[in-house]
């Protein structure tokens, strides 16, 4: 007995010191995130959204393809690559204003696309409108916006960015774009990951335990219901058949899109050096390295380890941007050191959305401007401009060598 006694209090002391215990204990303690301001990074929100939405709405939104592989190496993509510190360097301020197609920027982080958000809060587009308006940040509307893109450049005192999902016919597809030419977008975002198709299986797993009428709030059950029925009562389909992506889509498109319109063309969705160096090729203004948060193709690929090939492939000529898996400030200092113009955000913004409206997406872009300004400090950055490759060591992959 006195034996037994003796190893339990060696136990419970080892407990006592174990920093795991201590953190758990921590985490415990935290005080409970009632405002948005409450939250200190932007992962803090994940929860509370998961927590707000019903479970095919929080499918849609964290639901990769197949095992969801790519969607976790997008987050671990960014332990591939370490900044350099430097000291003494004299830098009080970090001035985060870049030029983006001429046109300048706050900040180099914009809100990338994510579709109908009025499942996520009530005002939908509009809110995160009101926050890009308030954080002085460009806006990426999708095609399936809940609202039109008339009224969202309303709230957003500018006309924002457009991301195409391209009709199936060219006289819908002209008519489409356009339309959004006519309401000022200056870019249009064709995105091109999704015409094979996709395997979203964490979506589909996550409605079937949704016990919602889901015709309440869809014309047809997202599950059963085509896509263009779903498609055909969303604004930006006025008149449209609702059909998108032609599934035999290839190069000749681009060549197309760019005599239809004089907004500037950009291809999202880019995995590959080749694919950026055909765009280039063929017109395109800019590519987006971009595997839709992971929901497009089962690569197993982060997006932050196809960048460097990307960069490099189109050698300058025109701006590279990036989206998936972005959570902190230091990640997007990391992507502008290997070459891109500006880093998007999509989930981090909506859990904001789902969580607070417009003051969580507000604070999302708060804390990761406040984080990108903080390690550029510690980078001895002074401003975007200064960021070098010099400034990010990379362990794996290679970079690609066209």
């Amino acid at each position: 007995m006195t034996r037994l006694l003796s190893h339990r209090r060696e136990f419970l002391r080892f407990l006592a010191a174990s920093p795991l215990l201590t953190s758990a204990m921590a985490q415990e303690s935290f005080a409970p995130i009632t405002t948005a301001t409450d939250a200190i990074n932007v992962m803090d929100f994940e929860p509370l959204a998961r927590k707000a939405l019903p479970p095919a709405h929080w499918g849609y939104l964290s639901t990769g393809v197949d095992d969801d592989l790519t969607l976790r190496m997008n987050r671990e993509a960014m332990t591939h690559y370490q900044l350099r510190a430097h000291r003494l360097a004299g830098v009080a301020q970090a001035d985060l204003n870049t030029q983006v197609f001429g046109a300048s920027w706050d900040m180099p982080i914009y809100l990338s696309a994510v579709g109908h958000q009025k499942q996520f809060n009530p005002a939908g587009e509009l809110a995160t409108a009101r926050a890009a308006k308030a954080q002085k940040a460009v806006q990426m509307l999708s095609t399936v916006t809940s609202t039109s893109v008339e009224d969202v450049a309303k709230v957003l005192g500018t006309p924002p960015w457009y991301q195409l999902y391209m009709p199936k016919s060219w006289v819908e597809t002209e008519a489409l774009v356009k339309r959004v030419e006519a309401a000022g977008c200056p870019v249009l975002a064709w995105t091109i990951d999704g015409l094979a198709g996709r395997h979203t299986e964490t979506l589909t797993r996550l409605a079937r335990i949704d016990t919602r009428n889901c015709l309440s709030c869809h014309v047809a059950h997202p599950l059963t219901g085509s896509a263009s029925e779903l498609n055909r009562v969303r604004p930006m389909f006025a008149g449209l058949s609702g059909e998108i992506n032609p599934p035999a889509a290839d190069w000749t498109y681009v060549d197309r899109l760019k005599e239809m319109t004089s907004m500037k063309l950009i291809i999202k969705g880019i995995d590959t050096g080749e694919d950026a160096k055909l765009a280039q090729q063929h017109g395109a203004d800019g590519v987006v390295v971009s595997n839709h948060g992971g929901r497009a193709a089962e690569t197993g690929r982060g997006t932050m380890d196809i960048l460097p090939e990307v960069v490099s492939a189109v050698g300058g000529k025109i701006p590279v941007f990036v989206d998936g898996g972005f959570r902190r400030g230091t990640d997007v200092l990391k992507a502008l050191a290997i070459g891109a113009s500006a880093v998007g955000i999509g989930r981090p913004y909506i859990w904001g959305l789902a969580s607070f409206g417009q003051e969580g997406v507000q604070q999302v872009l708060e804390i990761l401007r406040s984080e990108l300004a903080l390690i550029m400090r510690q980078c001895g950055i002074p401003s975007i401009a200064k960021i070098s490759k010099e400034s990010v060591l990379a362990t794996a992959p290679k970079a690609y060598t066209p």
